[in-house]
């Protein structure tokens, strides 16, 4: 039985809520990545906000794939990624054109860490994307939904949903990690408070042609209220009020989130 196979195996029924998987265990490669002392130490201290390593277990991650981090931002994943598959898969960082230069040169200055990486870019007003079709194993999107959502171009959320359909080959896993808004809440604070509902993104998957195949609440967070002056940055590491209240909302941590893996039918 394969890794991704075995994955599937630990699904519990689905219920209203979804389908609740249960942990899957690192390989070693994974657990040896994130512990790789060529992290950065800021990142590597909010590990226990972001549970990396059981994550990416999760999502089937191996070393052997070709990876796809959407929008990477200021590298916390990549610093896994790209060492984990340095020499055995291939790690493409996809971002939108006028960002493909900046991300060119951070991936190259940690060339000896990171080895032979990749950037494609994607056009978010009509979903185009330098991704050759059925490429990838999988694709990877940490916390950036709720970014799409934002924009003043509603449509641009379902057109990168299907460059990530279109990217993939059959059998191929999206996995999703955003903030979470509790589905009783104003949908309308999608557009500014940084938190998205589970559904918005199931949605946004199915349309685009995705199955959900699990969810897990690895990177769930009940002392989360959701309802902050700031949203998701009035939390740690952002503080966006600064000093007000800063001990009552590091008590709480980093924000509730939802963990989705999609799969591409066969």
């Amino acid at each position: 039985m394969n890794r991704l196979i075995a994955t599937f195996a630990c699904l519990a029924t689905f219920g209203a809520a979804g389908a609740v998987a249960q942990s899957v265990a690192p390989s070693k490669q994974i657990a040896a990545a994130v512990a790789a002392p060529t992290r950065t130490p800021a990142n590597r201290e909010r590990d226990r906000y972001r549970h990396p390593a059981e994550t990416l277990a999760f999502f089937g991650v191996t070393p052997t794939q070709t990876i796809i981090e959407f929008l990477p931002a200021g590298g916390w994943y990549t610093e896994i990624l790209a060492p984990l598959t340095n020499g055995r898969g291939r790690y493409v960082a996809l971002v939108p054109t006028p960002q493909a230069e900046r991300t060119r040169t951070q991936l190259a200055g940690k060339a000896a860490t990171y080895g032979t990486t990749q950037v494609a870019t994607i056009d978010f007003a009509t979903g185009a994307s330098s991704l050759p079709a059925g490429s990838a194993d999988v694709v990877l999107t940490f916390r950036n939904v709720h970014n799409l959502l934002m924009q003043d171009d509603p449509a641009a959320a379902g057109r990168v949903f299907k460059a990530f359909y279109a990217a993939l080959k059959p059998g191929g896993v999206l996995g999703v990690v955003d903030h979470r808004l509790p589905e009783d809440m104003d949908t309308a604070r999608e557009k500014t408070s940084g938190y998205i509902k589970r559904s918005t993104v199931v949605r946004l998957a199915k349309d685009a042609g995705f199955t959900l195949a699990g969810e897990s609440r690895i990177n769930a967070n009940a002392r989360d209220t959701h309802d902050h002056p700031e949203g998701v940055w009035t939390l740690p590491p952002t503080y966006r009020l600064k000093d007000v209240d800063r001990a009552k909302y590091a008590a709480i941590g980093e924000s509730d989130r939802f963990t989705l893996r999609f799969v591409k039918p066969r």
